[in-house]
């Protein structure tokens, strides 16, 4: 997709406005709008922006940054102005400093960086997302409640399902931005819902799950409910998750696959396996990276909690799905969608890569159920556990340097240090579940 295609898009398609998207290091989406006339600007990598106004981007006096658009990425947005009949496109960009090199603190350039080095290896990681999502009503002033729009359950069909119509909405949106969608379902808790789509490489997956995001909360408001990618908005009921479907391929061959092996995967599966757990505690401060990330890994609500792998059941973090041959995988269960998905995806390959070089064999598959383990057995087939809390995935964090390496000393220490004013906030504060328990009690 070059300049000129872009161009004649802009004029068939009466484009009056173009967002220079990018995430902050906690994967927010940011934006700076431009009008059409400038986009030749844009595309020559001229347009400035204050850094220093983003989450964990630069100090004031180093504020000056530069947008590079990507121009594969851009697509025109289905959504119109209310007001106008002017169509509005999106391009995502990479982060350059005033010495035009790319910023280190740029999320989009971590997992750049990890791509590099797994193409220097040969490799190319292909990952396929399964977000989950709630929809809740608004109240009388248009705040979100809690308030479910349903009471279904899995699978559920309408007229129990009365998220149906605007999940399906999402999915005619998705596809007209160039998504393929392979599923979309209602989730196991009352007003959850998942849509999956096809995977493709790392970068454009990330890329995708930003995009799916801001096009899935826009649907549900016009559908007049609010849609949110936090884990556990609900006590008592199962939280929202993002599977990823990871794979290793050296041009069209799925090096996963070993038709061989009496289980059909290779060594080098079962050494990205052994890095992806080695590091498993410290990437979920990556992957689950909110208070409230930790409060949906628990037991007994279908979110991994133990550090194990199986090819069978869906309690250990990682599972093996049972296609073979290209279609081979690892589905890595404990990621969730409030994740900047550009860093995940740069821990796991990071993890996965130091597993191939340093021949990390995974221990033997565990093909019971975890949850109906005791501590004794557990401890006796050396099951570690996820961290229980933010804090403790930061320290693991702060001892792992091959995560650290992945996202880069710029973006491990502001991350770090916004994470750790989140959990101090949290920390301090007094909640309803301590003054019920406690006000009258003591």
């Amino acid at each position: 997709m070059d300049s000129n295609y872009i161009f004649q898009k802009v004029k068939e398609d009466n484009v009056k406005f173009i967002r220079l998207q990018f995430t902050d290091i906690l994967g927010v989406l940011k934006a700076i709008s431009i009008t059409a006339d400038q986009l030749q600007k844009a595309l020559d990598g001229e347009l400035m922006f204050d850094g220093s106004s983003i989450e964990g981007f630069v100090r004031i006096e180093e504020s000056d940054m530069y947008l590079k658009p990507d121009p594969s990425t851009f697509l025109v947005l289905p959504w119109n102005s209310t007001t106008s009949k002017a169509k509005t496109a999106r391009i995502i960009c990479d982060i350059f400093d005033s010495n035009g090199e790319p910023f280190i603190g740029c999320p989009r350039f971590a997992l750049s960086r990890a791509i590099k080095e797994a193409g220097e290896m040969g490799f190319n990681m292909q990952v396929g997302p399964e977000p989950e999502f709630f929809m809740f009503h608004l109240d009388e002033n248009g705040i979100p409640s809690l308030q479910t729009n349903d009471k279904a359950g899995y699978f559920d069909l309408p007229p129990v399902d009365k998220g149906e119509e605007a999940r399906r909405d999402m999915v005619e949106v998705l596809q007209s931005l160039g998504f393929e969608i392979e599923a979309s379902h209602h989730e196991v808790a009352p007003g959850q819902h998942e849509i999956d789509f096809k995977y493709t490489d790392a970068l454009r997956t990330a890329d995708n799950i930003v995009t799916f995001r801001i096009a899935v909360r826009i649907v549900a408001q016009r559908h007049g409910l609010h849609a949110t990618f936090m884990p556990k908005p609900i006590y008592g009921i199962n939280g929202s998750g993002m599977h990823l479907h990871v794979s290793l391929f050296r041009g069209g061959e799925n090096v996963f696959f070993d038709p061989d092996a009496a289980d059909g995967l290779s060594d080098t599966c079962r050494y990205f396996i052994g890095g992806v757990m080695k590091h498993a505690r410290a990437i979920a401060a990556i992957t689950n990276p909110t208070v409230n990330s930790y409060k949906r890994l628990v037991p007994g609500y279908e979110a991994p909690v133990y550090i194990a792998w199986s090819h069978r059941n869906r309690s250990p973090l990682i599972r093996i799905p049972a296609r073979r041959g290209i279609g081979t995988r690892i589905e890595i269960r404990n990621p969730d969608p409030s994740c900047n998905p550009y860093l995940g995806l740069a821990v796991i390959l990071k993890a996965g890569l130091d597993g191939i070089r340093k021949r990390l064999a995974p221990p033997l598959p565990v093909e019971q159920n975890i949850y109906e383990m005791d501590l004794a057995t557990r401890k006796q087939q050396g099951i570690e556990s996820l961290p229980e809390n933010l804090y403790e995935a930061i320290d693991e964090l702060r001892r792992d340097e091959i995560i650290q390496e992945a996202l880069g000393a710029h973006i491990y220490s502001r991350f770090v240090l916004a994470k750790m004013k989140e959990w101090e906030s949290y920390s301090s504060r007094v909640y309803d579940w301590e003054l019920a328990e406690y006000l009258e009690k003591f």
